[in-house]
């Protein structure tokens, strides 16, 4: 039996990692904004009220779940947030609001329940991030860069966190029925994008590929069970052909470019200082 603190829990993808960890007998500490209780798991199940933007309620959640249940085992970063716009579209609010549940939210959480881990010298971060992360795409600008910045603060606590044999992992999901479309924001859209609106919408009509909540809860399973999880883990097939192709576009870029890079770079002694 394991113990799990999960944020976002009350819908969507955090929802069914939350009861998929019921179902197999682990215990779950559900954090959410509006949280409701599992009556099925009641013995099982700490349902907790929680917004991630808050750092001290955070870190009061995490301790509470830690001392509820007498420790933890796996972190799962879900809870977030989606705006959409162009980039020259965002207000400061909006693209600080993008930033401060998607980043922040998590890196609070991370801060929090690392010490819980560390002091056991196991236990695994997971960190939810997006197809988005793989590259920007038109109108999603501020919420790739919030999971960019995610898998870079990811990516370093991992190389840390090792050191104290706690692991960590960045899960990059494609499309799945949640209410993240449904409860997203968007900004107030300028003529002036107009005709890339009209295409974006033709694309999405044509290529959206969604899957239901629990298949990833499945791969989740699999991923906390390994016992040598992936730094990265693609969810979809949709998402696995992006990765694979963006990647070839990027190595193919660098190469023909590799002369010019090469030629940036000719050490020399440290100069002087007058």
């Amino acid at each position: 039996m394991r113990t799990w603190f999960i944020t976002g829990a009350s819908r969507g993808l955090g929802r069914a990692f939350a009861e998929a960890a019921l179902e197999r007998g682990d215990r779950v500490a559900a954090a959410a904004r509006n949280i409701t209780t599992n009556e099925r798991h009641h013995d099982r199940l700490l349902p907790l009220t929680l917004d991630v933007t808050d750092r001290a309620a955070v870190h009061s959640a995490v301790d509470r779940a830690a001392e509820h249940f007498g420790g933890l085992d796996i972190v799962v970063n879900n809870a977030g947030t989606m705006s959409m716009g162009m980039v020259e579209e965002f207000t400061e609010e909006q693209a600080r609001a993008q930033f401060e549940v998607n980043f922040f939210g998590a890196l609070w959480v991370s801060q929090a329940a690392l010490p819980h881990l560390r002091a056991r010298g196991a236990g695994h971060i997971v960190q939810v991030s997006s197809i988005a992360a793989l590259g920007g795409f038109p109108s999603t600008g501020l919420y790739s860069a919030s999971k960019f910045a995610l898998e870079g603060m990811s990516e370093a606590l991992a190389l840390e966190a090792a050191t104290f044999g706690v692991k960590v992992s960045i899960v990059q999901p494609g499309g799945y029925w949640t209410d993240l479309y449904r409860d997203m924001t968007s900004t107030t859209p300028s003529d002036d994008y107009a005709g890339l609106r009209a295409e974006l919408e033709r694309q999405w009509a044509e290529g959206s590929v969604d899957s239901e909540p629990r298949l990833a809860a499945e791969a989740l399973l699999k991923l906390v069970d390994s016992d040598e999880p992936p730094l990265r883990l693609l969810l979809g097939s949709m998402v696995y052909d992006v990765a694979f192709d963006l990647t070839q576009r990027r190595l193919d870029t660098w190469a023909g470019w590799e002369k010019v890079s090469r030629a940036a770079e000719h050490a020399v002694p440290e100069p002087e200082r007058g």
